[in-house]
C-alpha cells in the first residue's frame, strides 16, 4: 500500500514546520515572519494575546524570540512561557484566552533542528487552511504594519498545567517505583514535580538540559538506559518522553517497551469498565498493529483508521465522536481530558489503569492484545518523487502483497518532517516480515537513495 501526500506545502509539514535551526525556514528572517503571519491569521480583536513556549534546544531561545518579534510587529502581544510541554502551551491558550499557541520544538529530532507548531485558541492544532493562510502571509505579506505589540513574561507557567494533570487523576497503585527519562527536554523540570505532587516514587533520569542534550541516547528514541534501570532496580514501570513530551514510552517491569497500540488498548479496556467510554470507537492511523483491531473487537469495540500523524488522529476522533486515540508512536489523545498529545497525561492515567487492574504491566499487556511481528525501516532518500511513478517500488510492492495475501500487509509512505521514506510490514510470520521489508527497503534506495 502507499500512502502519497497531498498538497506540496512550502513550510508546512505533518507537524508544524521543520528544518535545521537557523537555515531556512528556520532561521530567524523566517521565524519572524511566521509570528507576524500567525498574528494576522489568528488574531483579530485588539489586546489579543499570543502563548510561545519552547523546547530545551540551544536554538529554542532565538526562535522563540524571533517568533515573538513578529507577533509584536503585527501589534500583537507575545506572551513568552520559557520551556514548557506543547500539551502545556496547547492548555494554557485554551484556558487563559490566548488568540493562538506556538510551540519552538522539532520533538524527538535531534538538537540541531527545530521546528515551529502552531495552536488554535480551542487548543487545537492550526488546520491546513490555517496553515496554508499562514504560509501565503509569510511569502505575501504586503499590509501595513500597526503599532508594536508588547511581549509580555507569564509567571508560574507550569503551575496551572500542573493542576490540571494532577486534578485529573486520583487512583494510583500503591507502593510503585518508577523510572523517568525526561529525553533532557521538555519534561525535565515538570514530570519530577508531577510525580513528587502525587505521592509517586519516580527515580528522574535524562533531566538535566544543556541545550545540546535533549534526545541525545535518551528519550523515546533512546530507551536502552531507561530498559536497564528498570531491570536492574525491579522498578514497577519506566516512562520515557521525547523532546517536547507530547509522546509516551512505556517499559513495563520486564524491560519490554510498549507500543503505543498497547497503551490504547489498556486505556480502552480501563475505559470501558469504568464506564468513561462515551463512544464506541478508538482511532489508530494506518501503522497500527493488526493486534490492535482484534483485541478492541475482542472487547466490543470498533476501530477507525487514518492517516500518520496526529492531527489526523484528532479529526477522526472529531468526526467518529471517539475520545480515545493515538499512534503506535506514543501520541495519545484522551479527547475527554485534553484536546492534544500529552505524554505526561498517558503516563497518568497508564498508572491509573494498572492499578484499578491490580496487574502487573506486563500481565496487562498480555491479557489485552497480542501484537503481530512487524518491522519498520526507514530509509534516507534524497528526493521525494510520488511513489506510484517509481515502477521498480510500486513492482517489490506489488510482489510482497501478493506474498502475503491477507495474513499480512504493507505501507510505504513519505516522512512528513525527515528525507526519508518509510517502510513497514507486517505479519504473522516473523521470518516473513524481516525478509520483505529489507527486500523493498533496498528497492527504494537503490532508485531513490544517494
Amino acid at each position: 500500500m502507499l500512502q502519497e501526500e497531498g498538497r506540496e506545502k512550502k513550510l508546512f509539514g505533518t507537524d508544524g514546520i521543520r528544518g535545521i535551526a537557523n537555515r531556512f525556514p528556520l532561521d530567524i528572517e523566517t521565524a519572524a515572519k511566521t509570528g507576524r503571519a500567525i498574528a494576522r491569521v489568528f488574531a483579530k480583536q485588539p489586546g489579543a494575546k499570543i502563548y510561545i513556549g519552547q523546547d530545551t534546544r540551544l536554538s529554542s531561545d532565538m526562535l522563540a524570540m524571533a517568533v515573538a518579534s513578529g507577533i509584536c510587529s503585527a501589534g500583537i502581544d507575545a506572551c513568552l512561557l520559557g520551556v514548557i510541554p506543547t500539551a502545556g502551551v496547547a492548555y494554557l491558550t485554551r484556558n487563559y484566552g490566548g488568540a493562538a499557541g506556538v510551540v519552538i520544538s522539532a520533538s524527538h529530532n535531534p538538537f540541531e533542528d527545530n521546528g515551529i507548531k502552531v495552536f488554535q485558541a480551542n487548543g487545537h492544532k492550526a488546520s491546513r487552511l490555517q496553515e496554508e493562510a499562514i504560509e501565503n502571509k509569510v511569502f505575501q505579506d504586503n499590509e501595513e504594519l500597526s503599532e508594536p505589540g508588547k511581549l509580555v513574561e507569564r509567571n508560574g507557567n507550569l503551575d496551572g498545567y500542573l493542576e490540571f494533570l494532577k486534578n485529573n487523576f486520583k487512583i494510583f497503585p500503591k507502593h510503585i517505583d518508577i523510572i523517568v527519562d525526561c529525553a533532557n527536554g521538555a519534561a525535565s523540570d515538570i514530570a519530577p514535580r508531577l510525580f513528587a505532587s502525587l505521592g509517586i516514587s519516580a527515580s528522574i533520569m535524562a533531566a538535566a538540559p544543556d541545550g545540546r542534550n535533549i534526545n541525545a541516547d535518551c528519550g523515546t528514541e533512546h530507551p536502552d538506559r531507561l530498559i536497564k534501570e528498570v531491570i536492574a532496580t525491579g522498578a514497577s514501570m519506566g516512562f520515557a518522553f521525547d523532546g517536547d513530551a507530547d509522546r509516551l514510552l512505556a517499559v513495563d517491569e520486564k524491560g519490554q517497551p510498549l507500543t503505543g497500540d498497547q497503551l490504547l488498548a489498556i486505556y480502552a479496556d480501563h475505559y470501558q469498565r469504568h464506564r468513561r467510554l462515551k463512544s464506541a470507537t478508538i482511532v489508530s492511523t494506518v501503522m497500527s498493529n493488526l493486534g490492535l483491531r482484534q483485541a478492541l473487537r475482542s472487547m466490543g469495540l470498533d476501530f477507525r483508521s487514518c492517516p500518520v500523524g496526529d492531527r489526523n488522529v484528532v479529526e477522526a476522533m472529531q468526526e467518529s465522536g471517539a475520545i480515545i486515540g493515538g499512534e503506535p508512536s506514543g501520541h495519545i489523545i484522551l479527547r475527554d481530558i485534553h484536546t492534544t498529545g500529552d505524554g505526561l497525561l498517558a503516563a497518568l492515567m497508564l498508572l491509573e489503569a494498572a492499578g484499578a487492574s491490580g496487574l502487573s504491566l506486563s500481565k496487562l499487556c498480555k491479557k489485552l492484545i497480542r501484537l503481530y511481528p512487524q518491522k519498520l525501516v526507514n530509509v534516507p532518500v534524497v528526493s521525494k518523487p510520488p511513489l506510484a511513478s517509481v515502477p521498480e517500488i510500486n513492482s517489490a510492492i506489488a510482489g510482497v502483497e501478493n506474498e502475503l495475501g491477507d495474513s499480512g500487509r504493507v505501507l510505504v509512505r513519505y516522512s512528513g518532517t525527515q528525507n526519508l521514506c518509510r517502510v513497514m510490514v507486517e505479519a504473522e510470520d516473523e521470518r516473513l516480515v524481516t525478509k520483505y521489508a529489507d527486500l523493498i527497503a533496498e528497492c527504494i534506495s537503490s532508485q531513490l537513495g544517494h
